[in-house]
């Protein structure tokens, strides 16, 4: 249970627990509302979430409705990708606020150097005005941390060559088998903690016959060793789910892998094409 509450130490030192429960692809409403109570129960401190994900209000919900103190449990979410204005920015962020109804938020991320349907267009200009919005987020309190997601080593660079305030965070597609090397580097050693997202790839590595004989050998699941990969990399994992026995398992991570099987397992690739 402690890997829930350990943390790892931001470059400004807000501590953020070192597991997060993402919610991407999950409903807003009900479905939203339990799993995210099952989460906390289940001794989750971390929940993430974005405004396209239309789930914040119901996110916002569970913990405050649940038995732990909302200072106990550090919450994420994340600017829309086609936002690219310093006025739209301010507007998304407080619409985001209003909808969790939360006095404050942890972690407040841009979700994408360039909106969804331009994937790979540059948007250095508009990624410069919307940082300067971040900083300005972060100044007033309202933020803890701020940081981006999707950048890469370029996104990163055209972000850190004006920044007054360094991004803490980048939030990449990160998985055993797909673990971007160069963003992970650049990140890290500019002093951004990675995150994971899809640290299962959303399901696509659970039947890879390499690390399901990986994982046999120490007794777990798959998708228990998935998420421990992640952490054994220094990266922070985002497992999402929403039933109670899969939420439950996920925190099972009392285990070590050893350093011959983490090379194996960083040596895999195409793992989600099982």
């Amino acid at each position: 249970m402690s890997i829930l509450t350990d943390t790892y130490e931001l470059n400004n030192g807000v501590l953020i627990p070192k597991v997060g429960f993402g919610t991407w692809q999950i409903p807003g409403g009900q479905q939203t509302y339990d799993a995210v109570s099952m989460a906390l129960k289940a001794g989750y401190r971390h929940i993430d979430t974005a405004k396209v994900y239309r789930n914040e209000k119901s996110v916002g919900e569970a913990i405050l409705d649940s038995d732990v103190d909302r200072e106990n449990v550090f919450v994420t979410s994340k600017l829309p990708a086609a936002t690219k204005t310093y006025d739209g920015v301010i507007a998304d962020f407080q619409s985001t606020m209003k909808a969790l109804n939360l006095s404050y938020l942890d972690l407040y991320l841009i979700h994408a150097p360039w909106p969804w349907n331009e994937r790979g267009a540059n948007y250095d200009e508009g990624n410069i005005e919307v940082w300067k919005a971040m900083q300005d987020i972060y100044a007033s309190g309202d933020v803890k941390a701020i940081g981006v997601s999707n950048f890469n080593g370029h996104d990163l660079q055209n972000i850190l060559q004006m920044a007054d305030v360094k991004p803490m965070v980048d939030q990449i597609r990160y998985f055993v088998g797909y673990t971007e090397p160069q963003i992970t580097q650049f990140a890290q050693e500019n002093g951004m903690l990675v995150e994971a997202y899809s640290p299962l790839a959303t399901g696509g590595i659970l039947e890879n016959a390499d690390i399901k004989r990986i994982a046999k050998k120490y007794d777990v699941s798959v998708a228990q060793l998935a998420i421990k990969f992640v952490l054994q990399n220094g990266v922070l994992p985002l497992p999402k789910a929403t039933h109670q026995d899969h939420i439950e398992a996920n925190t099972e991570l009392d285990f070590e892998i050893s350093s011959d099987d983490m090379k194996s397992l960083n040596a895999l690739s195409g793992t989600d094409m099982a």
